[in-house]
């Protein structure tokens, strides 16, 4: 969704509840942000299955914004 349909859709403790163990920011300043904000990698690769062969999957471990 977009930033701001994210704003307007979830809460600051919205976003405390989807990143518990985080070592995060959690205010109104990241809101849009938060984890429930984006699509399913899963469902976004499934839908292009037929376009693309997965070789390998990486994960995320870390993540810095400046």
């Amino acid at each position: 969704m977009s930033r701001t349909q994210a704003k307007k859709h979830f809460s600051v403790n919205d976003l405390q509840e989807q990143t518990k163990g985080v070592v995060c920011r959690k205010d109104e300043g990241v809101l849009d942000e938060i984890p429930g904000a984006y699509k399913s990698i899963d469902e976004v690769m499934a839908n292009q299955s037929d376009l693309t062969k997965t070789l390998h999957e990486l994960k995320q471990v870390l993540c810095v914004k400046g």
